[in-house]
């Protein structure tokens, strides 16, 4: 007899092959993201290099665009240009994740890859499934040759965190530090207090609680998706809060994600400096990092935004929805985190024109260009053909799109007093603002209409620099081409 777990293979696999028929006629599938084979993409998970290539899962429901059954989906890459799918990874068919392998992180080890993760449990019955009712539980997968758990197992229930939470807890990200091993995880407390629960272990297998990481005061109720690392000499917090108040120019998206910087000692005693966002753009949550083989503090977000109004067409035209932003190179310049995209995007470049900005000028380019922009006057006025417009002036930097490409998107604002540089990244149908170095970052979806699908006509007014690329497509191999 058929298991249920290869039931769901065949599944899975006749999806995927459908959406691969349909993949070289869609105009929105990306040249230099990442994206789902089929189906559903959010949170990236288990981010890791491990026997030389980069690792990337994901939360993946290949048989719903609109978001079904969770499952981890699995990118490899030798150098974050060349990348190859991989079976699914995990299955949500244990006692302890039936309903849905959610969030996790990996720890690479001489003896294996480690993948901790969030296992979902729904009980029967009239619950709300907040207070009551739902098990967050932290199960671990292992695997040896970074492609096929070998075994996975609960680790950590309700019981084992502290009694004044909710039942959500979830979201593990574990690493190793002088000698030991930590994990935090994103919870909400009984009294809707949004905090972060750090964990230590001997073994990789067995933790206990050792602190708690909170704001004096409230800040959302719950904090999704925690990080907490050193760059630059600067520990950081990284979390998506829900539950903060929307305001004008800042926390617009239904849900926020940014980082604290953390004086002290996050196993004792500790401060948080000012929450600051990570991004403004309409598409952008759930980050995580990781550390490269060099050194560098590599971030990818999820292009995507839970619960919110505006939506993505590709769900209904071809299948599937969402993707991931472009890595990015985290540094703390003493002041507030910066991300960029990293460097080795640069050999996607082609066909370099450097320009001088002095009243206006007009670009054309296809469907994947660069521009870098180095402003020196008091406004700067960009329009991407008719799918957007983006503005500076009197400290007020705006990206507006079109009723027809931005599907429910609006405008986003991001406050800066100065605009020195901006760099603009443009995929098929994504846009990542990158300002003043990256201090500030804006991402969002865009869907272009009619022949700007393959080419478009950009025009800028204003006083600087400009240096525009046509970009290259990454190559994608499909498990299932």
């Amino acid at each position: 007899m058929q298991t249920k777990r290869e039931e769901l293979k065949q599944n899975i696999l006749k999806a995927e092959v459908e959406a691969g028929a349909q993949r070289a006629k869609d105009p929105y599938r990306f040249g230099f993201h990442l994206m789902p084979p089929s189906g559903w993409m959010n949170d990236p998970n288990g981010l890791c290099w491990y026997q030389g290539e980069y690792h990337v899962f994901y939360q993946y429901s290949p048989l719903d665009a609109h978001r079904g059954r969770i499952f981890w989906g699995h990118w490899s890459s030798p150098d974050l240009l060349s990348w190859t799918q991989h079976p699914v990874f995990l299955y949500p068919t244990d006692a302890w994740d039936k309903n849905g392998v959610y969030s996790g992180s990996g720890l690479a080890e001489q003896d294996g890859l480690y993948l901790y993760y969030t296992g979902n449990v729904k009980h029967p019955g009239n619950y709300d499934y907040i207070y009551e009712g739902r098990g967050h539980n932290v199960g671990l997968a292992i695997t040896r040759d970074g492609i096929t758990a070998e075994s996975n197992r609960c680790i950590l229930e309700n019981k084992d965190y502290p009694q004044n939470l909710s039942c959500h807890v979830r979201d593990p990200k574990a690493w190793k530090q002088d000698g030991a091993y930590y994990m935090v995880l994103g919870a909400r407390t009984r009294q809707d207090v949004g905090e972060i629960l750090v964990f230590t272990s001997e073994d990789k297998l067995h933790w206990k609680h050792l602190n708690t990481i909170q704001t004096p005061q409230k800040f959302g109720f719950m904090w999704e998706c925690p990080d907490l690392f050193c760059v630059d000499g600067q520990w950081i917090v990284i979390t998506s809060p829900q539950g903060i108040a929307h305001e004008k120019y800042r926390y617009q998206n239904v849900y926020s994600c940014g980082y604290f910087p953390l004086y002290g000692d996050f196993r004792s005693d500790y401060t948080l400096g000012d929450y600051q966002e990570l991004d403004a753009g309409f598409d952008f949550y759930a980050p995580q990092t990781f550390e490269a083989p060099d050194g560098r503090r590599i971030l990818l977000g999820w292009m995507g935004m839970p619960d919110a109004e505006y939506t993505n067409p590709t769900a209904d035209w071809s299948g599937w929805q969402h993707g991931m932003s472009v890595p990015r190179e985290l540094h703390w310049n003493g002041e507030r985190l910066t991300a960029q995209p990293i460097a080795e995007l640069q050999q996607l470049r082609t066909d370099s024109k450097q320009q001088t900005l002095q009243g206006s000028l007009t670009i054309d380019t296809g469907a994947m260009a660069e521009l870098r922009i180095r402003n020196t006057g008091d406004h700067l006025r960009i329009a991407m053909g008719t799918c957007a417009v983006i503005e500076w002036s009197q400290g007020l930097l705006s990206l507006t799109l079109s009723e027809q490409a931005g599907y429910g998107r609006t405008r986003r604002y991001i406050q800066t007093q100065t605009l020195d540089t901006l760099h603009l990244l443009m995929d098929t149908s994504s846009l990542e603002l990158f300002v003043n170095g990256g201090e500030q970052t804006m991402t969002t979806r865009v869907y272009p209409q009619g022949k700007e699908q393959k080419n478009r006509t950009i025009t800028l007014h204003g006083v600087g620099e400009v240096q525009s690329d046509a970009l290259q497509p990454m190559t994608f191999h499909w498990a299932q081409a």
